[in-house]
């Protein structure tokens, strides 16, 4: 899919998004009028303590508990829990089936995956996917700035599947999820790869960050894929 953005050159923001990695698939998503948490999960279950955080929107990509936890976050006044359009406190979210395995949900059940646009920036969480997006999908989701994407395999696409599809959406910035760290919990999740197979087979240049903030007019056009490995909130 080629990129379709237009830029307008006297287009000046000093809006940026702002995105704090909680940990496993949850982010925390500043913008300027509302902040968007993914995903807020168990810490029993996913191994380490889910860090405290506030948010005016909880998006769940399944009901799973290292993925549905949405009453840890603090101030919340919307859960988004599907598919759908939702337009809320100036946040833009699509909501898209998916499957978390793939036999079409026999395994695992539904996924959802989302995309955000907020402060002119989109971004796309894709949640446990389990299997390769169709070019329908791909269409459907767009032109993406950037994308949140599991790499752990096992229980959603590994390494191999996410590179091929980042190469599909093309997005400017990758932000590997779901994968092996110290610390998670290995009765549960240590069939995980770690996100160094994501990064050895994507082959793209790396940046490590304790936060990632991106401005929409800051994005040059063409300026190639890039991997953004954020650090984990404590």
């Amino acid at each position: 899919m080629s990129r379709k953005h237009n830029f307008v050159s006297i287009f000046v923001s000093l809006k940026s998004m702002d995105i704090t990695y909680l940990g496993h698939s949850s982010f925390k998503i500043r913008g300027k009028l509302a902040i968007v948490v993914t995903d807020p999960f168990d810490s029993k279950t996913v191994g380490f303590k889910y860090p405290s955080v506030e948010a005016d929107i909880v998006t769940i990509s399944h009901d799973h508990a290292d993925h549905n936890r949405a009453d840890l976050v603090k101030g919340v006044k919307k859960i988004v829990t599907g598919p759908g359009e939702y337009e809320i406190l100036g946040v833009s979210i699509i909501g898209i089936s998916q499957f978390h395995d793939e036999e079409k949900g026999q395994k695992r059940g539904r996924n959802t995956l989302y995309v955000f646009e907020v402060d002119g920036v989109r971004a796309a969480h894709l949640g446990d996917l389990g299997h390769e997006l169709s070019d329908e999908v791909v269409n459907q989701i767009g032109d993406i700035d950037v994308l949140m994407i599991p790499t752990g395999g096992f229980f959603t696409i590994g390494a191999k599947e996410a590179v091929e599809i980042v190469t599909k959406i093309e997005p400017y910035y990758v932000i590997p999820m779901h994968y092996k760290v110290e610390g998670i919990n290995l009765d549960t999740f240590s069939e995980l790869s770690p996100v160094e197979e994501f990064l050895t087979g994507s082959g793209l240049s790396v940046e490590k960050l304790s936060k990632f903030s991106i401005k929409k007019d800051e994005v040059i056009e063409d300026q190639g894929t890039k991997v953004i490995l954020l650090e984990r909130k404590t």
